[in-house]
């Protein structure tokens, strides 16, 4: 009768087993589910001078390190964690129907979902800025013209202040919000954000059409994964007694 593979022994170091368990374990671990013999081969004496090191450490006393035991302990606990979570994740899978209310969700919010058409134009201070809307106004030097020659934002700058299509949730808060507010072809006056002072240029908006439920499934999956999951280590820390006793 053939013996389990976890008592199979396919060699031994200093006396110690390395169980044919052991052996496959390893080889799935770096990706080779069907290895030939010489791959076995070259995996074993990976193995082996692996079980040869570790022995040397534990000979040296090194295992009775704090800093090593530390060690040990934390990948312990990221073993028993992954583990967990994996479990878990099999128990608790995120169905289609979860997917398909999300979706739907999201449409709703979509119908509020707007892309503009933005230039801007970036300067250090608050007067300069009023000075160059005060000359584009006065028709003394197109917005391009002083985006070219005055922004400090080079890439924008060389375009004449274009930053093209984009969902104002892209830029910093202060922007965006200028920008929900704009009214088509009229300049802003000066916006402070940390970079400066924006004057800002809406020259079109459209709506966004929501993607399709084909495409969006795998985004939606995994952020419905992610909430699952985060209510369920906030279960287990409500439930846990925790006590914190480190000095404030």
């Amino acid at each position: 009768m053939a013996l389990p593979a976890m008592a199979q022994t396919v060699a031994t170091v200093n006396g110690q087993p390395i169980s044919q368990a052991e052996l496959d374990f390893t080889l799935k671990a770096v990706g080779i589910q069907s290895a030939n013999e010489e791959q076995r081969k070259a995996l074993l004496d990976e193995v082996i001078n692996r079980d040869v090191l570790a022995q040397e450490a534990v000979k040296q006393g090194l295992d009775k390190q704090e800093i090593v035991k530390m060690n040990i302990e934390s990948t312990r606990k990221e073993i028993l964690i992954a583990s967990l979570i994996q479990d878990w994740a099999e128990k608790n899978p995120v169905t289609d129907t979860d997917i398909k209310k999300a979706y739907d969700q999201s449409l709703t919010e979509f119908k509020q979902a707007k892309e503009y058409k933005v230039s801007h134009i970036l300067v250090k201070e608050e007067d300069k800025a009023k000075q160059l809307i005060a000359d584009i106004k006065a028709k003394k030097v197109s917005f391009e013209e002083a985006a070219k020659k005055d922004s400090l934002d080079p890439g924008s700058g060389r375009d004449g202040g274009d930053l093209g299509w984009s969902d104002p949730s892209a830029y910093v808060p202060e922007f965006a919000d200028a920008v929900r507010k704009a009214k088509k072809g009229e300049i802003t006056e000066p916006v402070q954000s940390q970079y400066g002072y924006h004057i800002i240029l809406v020259t079109d908006d459209r709506s966004v059409a929501p993607p399709s439920f084909d495409s969006s499934q795998a985004e939606i999956k995994q952020r419905l994964s992610r909430e699952k999951l985060m209510d369920y280590v906030q279960k287990l820390r409500k439930d846990a007694k925790v006590e914190i006793t480190e000095a404030k």
